[in-house]
């Protein structure tokens, strides 16, 4: 069941998804460098940081998922 949902994830919109999400806003510093940065330091702990951490490193998480798992099918 997990396959096929990474399988019918199109690389056209995951691609585009990573990188605007994963880079915005594009200054001072991007957000998901921002909160990786207080994750190591021991800084997240709002919950709209955690949020925030989610929402920008998901299209990555997507991305990593659909090449793990299409590498074992």
């Amino acid at each position: 069941m997990i396959y096929k949902f990474f399988e019918q994830l199109p690389w056209m919109f995951l691609i585009p998804a990573a990188l605007l999400l994963g880079l915005a806003p594009f200054m001072p510093e991007p957000h998901l460098l921002e909160k990786l940065r207080m994750l190591v330091n021991g800084q997240l702990g709002r919950p709209v940081d955690i949020f925030d951490l989610c929402m920008h490193g998901a299209p990555l998480l997507l991305i990593l998922g659909k090449l793990l798992l299409g590498r074992h099918a």
